[in-house]
């Protein structure tokens, strides 16, 4: 497992900013789903589905992911908190490890390549807490999905936003004008499930079905 990468996917295709049109589009998030109560080893999935409420194609539709409070908005991890001791070599620790080719967008059997760069992630940007669902038509939604694997025991609050492009030229918004986001309160316990390695190499927790948090 690793930190998210560069690989940007999309319902209707990948995106830059350099090509992106300036304006306020309308999104809206149809699905938000992330499980409150986890456990240290426990693997579960973040789900979001956004749709453009809008008439004209959005250039980007982006995801920002922090966790909230002074130790994760210092944090260069989306999913992760800033150390505040001094001289430490990695400051930065994760509270959940992202899996390799996270997120995974729905119905995108062969993502887009950013930039022309490969990278073992999914929709990463330049930004580690940004990731790129790609350009969206007029009615159309994207869903991603973040798996993600608990390390630290804790309460944390996920923050998530969505935008409509990488330039500070783009910018989304709900019909009541609202930056479309919302949050996550989850708490992690320190007791760790009782775990067992699939055909497919992954560990999953014992008695959870492939349909479940895995």
């Amino acid at each position: 497992m690793i930190a998210a990468g560069s690989l940007a996917a999309c319902g209707e295709g990948s995106s830059s900013d350099s090509n992106e049109k300036a304006g306020t589009y309308r999104v809206k998030v149809v699905k938000a789903e992330f499980p409150t109560e986890q456990r240290l080893g426990q693997t579960s999935l973040l789900h979001l589905g956004i749709r453009n409420d809008g008439d004209k194609t959005v250039p980007a539709v982006t995801v920002t992911i922090s966790i909230g409070g002074k130790a994760g908005e210092t944090s260069s991890l989306p999913f992760g908190i800033h150390d505040p001791q001094p001289e430490l070599a990695q400051p930065d620790r994760p509270v959940w490890v992202l899996a390799e080719g996270s997120p995974q967008i729905v119905g995108v059997e062969n993502p887009t390549v950013a930039g022309g760069v490969k990278n073992p992630g999914g929709a990463g940007t330049s930004s580690p807490k940004t990731f790129d669902l790609g350009t969206l038509k007029a009615g159309k939604e994207v869903e991603a999905t973040w798996k993600l694997s608990a390390v630290k025991a804790g309460h944390y609050t996920v923050l998530y936003g969505v935008g409509a492009g990488l330039s500070t030229e783009t910018k989304a918004e709900t019909a009541g004008g609202v930056k479309p986001g919302g949050s996550f309160v989850v708490t992690i316990s320190e007791r760790s499930p009782e775990t067992t390695v699939n055909d497919a190499g992954e560990i999953v927790e014992i008695g959870k079905s492939k349909q479940g948090n895995k």
